[in-house]
């Protein structure tokens, strides 16, 4: 049986100072509304999910 697990394949934020580790891509943006542009174009670029992590930061997720 194969399991459905969701990835995280992109942060998008706008706090560089919140970031800790690596792993995926990080995006940093200017303001909000760069966020939700940016976050939004990933989504539907990669065929993925954004997840809103709290108001400076968003998750791109594989489906």
């Amino acid at each position: 049986m194969q399991e459905n697990g969701s990835q995280i394949i992109a942060i998008v934020t706008t706090e560089k100072e919140n970031l800790k580790g690596g792993g995926v891509p990080v995006f940093i943006t200017k303001d909000k509304d760069s966020l939700q542009m940016i976050s939004f174009t990933l989504e539907k670029t990669l065929d993925a999910s954004a997840h809103e992590v709290d108001q400076d930061t968003m998750i791109i997720v594989k489906r």
